[in-house]
């Protein structure tokens, strides 16, 4: 199966903000004739040209650094930096809208909490005009609904980050025409129970109109992807039984194992048949690669979150050293973890060596003294392009089997099938190089925080599960330093957006 890269597609062209306030403000793109002169003809009677035009959604993943975001830098400051997992990072006056949400101190006028808003709607405006045009094709109704299944994932993923960031967020089911983008219906907010009930039914549909693994391109969304993410959506739901019944599906599919090297899951290539990119293990992982224009990278992902200079200096370093892990999550690593070595780059007094043998200097020429070497992508011994550090071709995984496993294994536990959520814990943790331990609630949250620390859910995980034990989530902020308050929940509604909806956006208590 062939890789799917960077398609622009001009038909797929999101305007600067596609959200609230500003909807009615946006060019109208789909009567711009696109690349390749597809037109609305073609893609209701050729299933290529609609696979091409659902294809270039996923470029709305690219973006980021300091520009609208999706899975990149400001994703990351908002969901690891906000954590206990890891701390800012870089000089500690450096990024000003990072250090407020690293000291849970956000205010609506911050800028990261803008972008990631700003981004990810860009993607549901993608997700959208992909549907709108995809209603009225004219081809076979299995590869008509596979594509309309595969927008719907897209859109689903979107809208579940932006409820677990914001709560309740408008609820934007179609591509509004001039007259409707400012109504009232678009410039208000849903509620979250809402926007979950949306979320389950895109994902209902995409369950039930994917193909399996195998039967579709690498890299694009599958029926296994579709039930994984709507088996986490319901642990945030607290309907244990559906997620323990759709994990149960993707575990039982037989279409994934565990990679055997941990530290091998996040390496562009594998190493005698393990680990590398799209492995046995993943589920969902955006793609990368190398283009024309080296722009099929995820703008600034790696390099924001390189080793970086300081003290002495008197080295070229790796990026800007922004998300390093704490001190919290260190200390709550069992001995002989192997993914304690996999998960953190230690600068050590003298040096260190990281898996292709590049050399960090000692302590004195580092800023920090921990990076993420899951965000790691090795300029020498892996994919480079033309030396476009901005754009390296890291590969993000979204979603993969070591999650499922610990999502059935939690779903299993609430609702009483033990033996299920043994197994699955004890799986992960021989990976691990760890001996087996009983399945209880809270063995399972601590799995969760070593498998997939450096991730970008720690976040996500605290208040899901402060909403099952309340007091969680600030005994895990006192052991990192700081002072959780319940509002700290959710982030604040971006200003700017409330200000462009009229003052008709509502925002979050204690902004």
């Amino acid at each position: 199966m062939k890789k799917i890269y960077s398609l622009r597609l001009t038909l797929l062209v999101a305007c600067a903000a596609v959200l609230s306030g500003t909807l009615h403000a946006c060019k109208n793109y789909l009567d711009v004739k696109p690349q390749g002169q597809i037109t609305q003809d073609q893609i209701a009677s050729d299933p290529n040209q609609a696979k091409n035009l659902v294809i270039g959604i996923y470029n709305v993943f690219y973006i980021g650094g300091f520009d609208p975001d999706i899975d990149s830098f400001q994703f990351v400051i908002m969901t690891d930096i906000a954590s206990d997992d890891a701390d800012k990072g870089s000089s500690p006056d450096d990024y000003g809208d990072a250090k407020q949400i690293d000291n849970l101190q956000t205010s609506a006028s911050n800028g990261v909490v803008n972008n990631v808003w700003t981004g990810y709607y860009q993607g549901v405006a993608r997700c959208n005009q992909a549907l709108d045009k995809l209603q009225n094709a004219q081809f076979d109704a299995t590869t008509k609904n596979a594509l309309i299944g595969e927008a719907r994932f897209l859109r689903a993923y979107f809208y579940f980050n932006l409820v677990r960031l914001y709560g309740g967020v408008p609820l934007i089911d179609k591509l509004p025409s001039a007259t409707e983008a400012n109504s009232d219906k678009y410039q208000t907010r849903a509620t979250a129970a809402d926007i979950y009930k949306f979320i389950i039914s895109d994902l209902d549909f995409a369950v039930a109109n994917l193909p399996a693994k195998g039967a579709t391109d690498v890299g694009r969304a599958n029926k296994s992807a579709a039930q994984a993410l709507e088996a986490k959506v319901y642990l945030y739901t607290k309907d244990y039984q559906k997620a323990y019944d759709l994990s149960q599906a993707v575990i039982t599919s037989g279409l994934y194992s565990l990679v055997k090297d941990y530290s091998l899951i996040w390496r562009q290539k594998a190493v005698n048949g393990d680990g590398g990119n799209n492995n046995a293990e993943s589920i969902f992982e955006i793609q990368a690669g190398i283009n024309k224009d080296c722009s099929a990278g995820i703008n600034l992902y790696t390099v924001s979150q390189g080793p970086r200079a300081g003290g002495k200096y008197g080295w070229a370093d790796l990026g800007f050293g922004f998300n390093n892990p704490s001190t919290s999550l260190l200390n709550e690593y069992e001995t002989g973890d192997v993914r304690k070595a996999a998960t953190v780059i230690f600068i050590k007094p003298g040096g260190t060596i990281l898996f292709d043998g590049f050399r960090i200097p000692g302590q004195d020429s580092v800023q920090n003294s921990t990076y993420s070497y899951k965000a790691y992508h090795s300029r020498s011994a892996e994919d480079n392009c033309g030396g476009n550090t901005d754009r390296l071709p890291k590969q993000v995984r979204i979603l993969r089997y070591a999650d499922i496993l610990l999502i059935n294994a939690e779903a299993a536990v609430q609702i009483g099938k033990v033996g299920d959520a043994q197994n699955d814990l004890t799986l992960v943790r021989t990976r691990a190089g760890l001996t087996s331990t009983a399945a209880t609630l809270h063995s399972i949250w601590h799995e969760r925080r070593m498998e997939l620390a450096e991730e970008h859910d720690r976040f996500f995980d605290i208040v899901r599960q402060d909403a099952v034990e309340p007091g969680r989530a600030s005994a895990a902020f006192a052991a990192h330093g700081k002072t959780w308050k319940a509002t700290a929940a959710l982030f604040p509604i971006p200003q700017t957006q409330i200000d462009l909806s009229g003052a008709r956006l509502t925002q979050n208590p204690g902004y």
